[in-house]
């Protein structure tokens, strides 16, 4: 992949630390904002995406203050402030159901650590009243379908910023992996991936941009 990259581009950015991460919270669809960490991720994010002299012609994220607030940075950063941007909760993170608001050491001390390990990294077994990441790709995958990848296959260049687990949907759909294969996968807070991708909207090049250590989220943070 080139330095200047022109179109076909697909840029998925996953949002920068929240006041729930920092907490070790289940986060799902509540609405918490960045932590100050999170805002430095996400600046680094966009100046990381600038050097790669990428012109957006539209952005998507989902409903959740935590990736809006995450992509308006980067394109402050990017100089790109009048890029539009839809909103839609098909990209919104995994819902957790009765996990969300919970430590998760607490969730381990009601349910039991087997069994929310269980929910945490199984493919298709959801927490009470939530969503497995099965559910989370039956919502993500028609929307890329039917809008995100219309735009790209008229030669438009695309940025989504989203969630963890709504990420994990969209790499499953761009390079065909299982749901064994996507659950190996660890997306970092403010972590660009940048995709080329061929006629049938699936991944024929990908370059992963990563922030600087210090930066990073660490492991527990990944894992949502």
């Amino acid at each position: 992949m080139s330095d200047a990259l022109t179109d076909n581009v697909l840029v998925l950015v996953r949002h920068g630390e929240s006041e729930w991460n920092r907490l070790n919270l289940f986060t799902g669809w509540r609405n918490p904002d960045l932590t100050d960490k999170g805002v430095i991720e996400a600046r680094v994010a966009g100046r990381m995406i600038r050097d790669h002299r990428i012109k957006f012609d539209i952005a998507f994220t989902s409903v959740l203050k935590r990736a809006q607030h995450t992509l308006d940075i980067m394109l402050d950063e990017m100089n790109q402030p009048n890029v539009p941007i839809v909103r839609d909760a098909a990209l919104n993170e995994r819902d957790y159901g009765e996990l969300s608001g919970l430590n998760k050491d607490e969730a381990r001390k009601k349910w039991g650590e087997s069994q929310v390990m269980q929910w945490r990294r199984s493919f298709d077994i959801p927490p009470p009243g939530g969503e497995s990441l099965k559910d989370t790709l039956a919502r993500v995958k028609p929307y890329y379908d039917s809008v995100i990848w219309p735009q790209i296959a008229q030669g438009k260049n695309v940025i989504v910023a989203a969630h963890g687990n709504s990420l994990r949907a969209l790499m499953m759909i761009l390079e065909g992996l299982s749901g064994d294969e996507i659950l190996k996968r660890e997306f970092a807070t403010g972590a660009p991936i940048l995709f080329r991708l061929g006629a049938d909207g699936r991944s024929i090049d990908r370059k992963d941009l990563l922030p600087a250590r210090s930066l990073a989220a660490p492991p527990e943070d990944r894992v949502v």
